[in-house]
């Protein structure tokens, strides 16, 4: 019942399938646009990311690494670095639904700034999530659909960390300096095996979003393994997310079967640029994964999708589900009100995509 309660509960699940099944009166949608190699990869990554969670990998290295924080700067430096790395391999959403309640828990005790460590720590799981082919889910249904060979997509993402890196350095230079207790490291433990044993599986799963192996193999290695370490771990899946792009799989081929749809999308897809610039615009509007979806059934301009798509993550808050959840773990932990972190967050979020944006314009103009 738990499961259910959560799936229902959903918002996005909830408009997407509201829209899907009025799409229905439109045409009926294809089998064929129906991406099954990303939906059973987005399920054996959220089931893998559960069994990370019980484990409390992040939680282990956030409390090892603020503990030898000794100014503000520091301490969000250490939080931004942390949500970077955590971001390529645990996603962006499971990366700050942990480590945003953790600062905010240590700033509202020590009276340390809110606003932009907190973004820093939003844009941050979103550039490091958007390092990897699985780090979040339209870089999976991007490898999936247009089948890209692991080299091709590093071309890609390496000058877009790299430029955002640069982006993230420049930001904390903002964040006053002023010193901070010794943060206390609480006794998580970390258990070697389970572990390992989690690692081999989640290269199971990367094999399958590589196209190495079915990606219906690496759902399984992870519903069996959260099986043996504790049935509960499946009740905390993200079932949500899976149900959610299948309602875009059903909505992007009703439209595509709309001839003054199609036509109207095919004439913004007529350049590597155009494409750039309406996957971010997009975005800003519906969220960077329904835009991805969409938009990748119109064109095959994989770049100017790959770096519009995760740019435009940034801006608005619901440029990406990672910046929604941002703003509500703010709300249940921040210190301040939740209008005042609203538009702080949306000032610097829209100073990073002009800055990105125009650095990901010169990255496109490169590899393009």
């Amino acid at each position: 019942m738990t499961v259910i309660k959560n799936i229902a509960k959903d918002r996005v699940l909830q408009i997407t399938a509201v829209i899907a099944v009025l799409s229905l009166f439109i045409a009926r949608p294809r089998l064929a646009d129906i991406n099954f190699d990303t939906l059973w990869s987005i399920l054996a990554m959220m089931t893998i990311i559960q069994v990370f969670e019980y484990l409390h990998i992040l939680d282990y290295l956030a409390y090892r690494l603020t503990s030898h924080a000794s100014n503000t700067r520091q301490l969000t430096s250490l939080f931004v670095t942390l949500a970077l790395f955590a971001g390529m391999f645990l996603t962006n959403d499971v990366t700050v639904i942990t480590l945003v309640p953790l600062y905010l828990n240590i700033a509202k005790k020590y009276q340390l700034p809110e606003i932009l460590p907190v973004t820093l720590i939003g844009m941050a799981a979103n550039f490091g999530s958007a390092f990897t082919p699985f780090g979040n889910t339209h870089n999976i249904f991007l490898m999936n659909h247009f089948h890209i060979p692991l080299l091709d997509f590093f071309k890609l993402s390496v000058p877009l960390l790299i430029a955002s890196v640069i982006l993230l350095i420049g930001f904390v230079a903002f964040v006053r300096k002023a010193p901070v207790p010794t943060v206390p490291v609480q006794d998580i433990r970390i258990m070697a095996r389970p572990t390992i044993i989690t690692c081999g599986v989640a290269l199971v799963i990367f094999t399958g979003v590589m196209g190495w192996l079915p990606s219906w193999i690496g759902a399984v290695a992870a519903i069996v393994l959260a099986l043996g370490f504790n049935p509960k771990i499946l009740t905390e899946v993200d079932y949500a997310i899976v149900l959610t792009f299948g309602g875009f799989f059903v909505i992007t081929s009703v439209l595509r079967q709309v001839p003054w749809i199609s036509r109207v999308i095919a004439h913004l897809m007529a350049s590597e640029h155009s494409v750039y610039l309406t996957s971010i615009i997009s975005s800003q509007f519906i969220s960077n994964v329904p835009s991805t979806v969409l938009i990748g059934k119109f064109t095959n301009m994989v770049a100017a999708l790959f770096l519009g798509s995760n740019i435009g993550g940034l801006g608005s808050v619901v440029g990406s589900m990672c910046n929604l959840l941002v703003f509500k773990e703010y709300t249940d932990y921040g210190n301040h009100q939740p209008a005042k972190f609203f538009w702080g967050f949306t000032a610097f979020n829209f100073v990073g995509l002009i800055i990105l944006g125009a650095l990901g314009w010169v990255i496109l103009e490169i590899v393009a």
